[in-house]
């Protein structure tokens, strides 16, 4: 290893920072306008839903808390994949399901940021996007004490935000004449078709294992990250749930529906025309939040890639100074500027990206699941700080419904059909560049399993 490359990370987040990078990036606008949308198709019944999808992430939560107490390494999904069951599936399933997800996904939501932008200050500079993409890189760049402070701010000034909006919302009178008893109605009538609302609710909780590869610059571990991810995933539940019953109570279902921007039908709706400024921090923080975690994780997945020997070594490299993996910071943010300038004005192909995003999202959690199950079989005696609890019960759920949500990962045949082409697309070159460089560059088999105790060493 040459000078250049210093592994060192610095230990400098608590638990408020990593509970504000966790909500950072799982709430973002397309959470704002799934949430709406399934309450304009279900109603009551939504609520149902958003419970399934609750006890999905307490799946997810439990098996991703094993995984990364156990191998507290920044690699996070490439780790646990090495050791549980090869190289070929660690690579497939880190660039598939994260690395690329999130180079698609972050000039969507971008896109979104813009657009509530131009409706709500006509002939402002259109290029705010490209303007966060270069403060976050800087900031990131700068350290993970910098982006902790950024994301803090950020995260609560966000979760301040949508309490406000759900406080206001429950004490104003309702415009749609629901009731108590007529809720309560919806709910027992709830059938069998509740469970199509689950994906417009999963999608909600997607990313809190983003705290995972923090690991390395995190304090206390072994009590910080389980309790990240209970004490966020309860914050989500009732966020949301308020968020639900509020544009239940404000919006028909048909205003809902017919709306890409509903959650800014459900601002005007109680603040008028103050709305906008509302909603003009609700997108920043938003955006930002969801910008800002991404660019601080993703890079640090490539570097513990690059210790691995899965991608090039260059990915190692660490600033002298700020102990930042600056190569990764500047693959990521140029990747996200080149992919918003293509898809820059396409507002239809954005939809496109969001859902083919998290159809390889849906495959990392499917692949973590397996993970704690081989692995609980191959080291049952290795020290776990943390255990997840009722094994193998919350690995079994999380697959099941994981897989039911790539089934119905569309609204439409038609969309489905898109969604698989672009995810079977990137799939596909990522399968060829894993297969050949484990065969030739790692010279290894391709399920060849690292000793457990070889991966924590690198």
């Amino acid at each position: 290893m040459n000078n250049s490359v210093d592994p060192a990370l610095k230990k400098v987040l608590g638990f408020p920072s990593l509970f504000a990078a966790g909500i950072g990036l799982v709430v973002a606008q397309s959470c704002f306008v799934s949430i709406l949308q399934g309450v304009g198709s279900g109603g009551a019944s939504f609520f149902i839903a958003l419970i399934i999808a609750f006890i999905l992430t307490l799946c997810y939560s439990a098996t991703f808390a094993e995984l990364s107490l156990m191998m507290p390494k920044a690699g996070g999904l490439s780790t646990y994949t090495l050791t549980a069951i090869g190289p070929f599936p660690a690579i497939v399933a880190t660039i598939c399901g994260y690395i690329i997800p999130n180079i698609l996904v972050s000039p969507a939501e971008l896109f979104l940021l813009e657009q509530i932008f131009y409706n709500l200050f006509p002939g402002i500079i259109g290029y705010t996007g490209l303007l966060l993409v270069i403060l976050f890189a800087v900031l990131n760049f700068l350290g993970i004490d910098i982006f902790s402070t950024v994301q803090n701010v950020l995260a609560y000034t966000m979760v301040v935000a949508l309490v406000i909006v759900g406080i206001v919302g429950l004490s104003t009178p309702a415009t749609t004449g629901i009731t108590i008893s007529s809720f309560i109605g919806e709910l027992k009538n709830t059938d069998g078709n509740v469970f199509s609302l689950v994906l417009l609710a999963l999608w909600a909780f997607l990313g809190l294992e983003f705290i995972c590869p923090l690991i390395e610059e995190t304090k206390n571990p072994a009590r910080n990250i389980p309790k990240t991810f209970w004490a966020a995933s309860a914050v989500l539940l009732i966020l949301y749930s308020m968020i639900s019953i509020v544009g239940l109570r404000q919006l028909t279902a048909d205003k809902i529906l017919s709306s890409n921007v509903p959650h800014w039908l459900l601002l005007e709706s109680l603040f008028g025309k103050a709305g906008g400024i509302l909603m003009a921090v609700l997108a920043i923080t938003a955006t930002s939040t969801s910008l800002n975690t991404v660019m601080a994780v993703v890079p640090r997945m490539l570097y513990g890639m690059a210790h691995h020997n899965q991608i090039p070594a260059v990915f190692m490299r660490v600033h002298p100074r700020f102990k930042t993996p600056w190569v990764g910071i500047l693959f990521f943010s140029l990747s996200v500027i080149v992919i918003g300038g293509l898809i820059r004005g396409q507002q239809n192909f954005v939809v496109l990206l969001l859902i083919s995003s998290a159809t390889g999202w849906l495959i990392t959690y499917i692949i973590a699941h397996v993970n704690v199950i081989v692995l609980r079989r191959k080291y049952p005696d290795y020290k776990r700080p943390y255990k997840s609890p009722f094994y193998p019960w919350p690995q079994l759920i999380g697959i099941s419904g994981m897989v039911y949500a790539l089934i119905k990962n569309a609204p439409t045949e038609e969309m489905t059909l898109r969604v698989y082409t672009i995810f079977l697309s990137f799939t596909g070159a990522t399968v060829i560049y894993a297969f050949f460089w484990v065969r030739y560059r790692m010279k290894k088999g391709l399920f060849e399993a690292e000793p457990l105790e070889n991966a924590l060493e690198d």
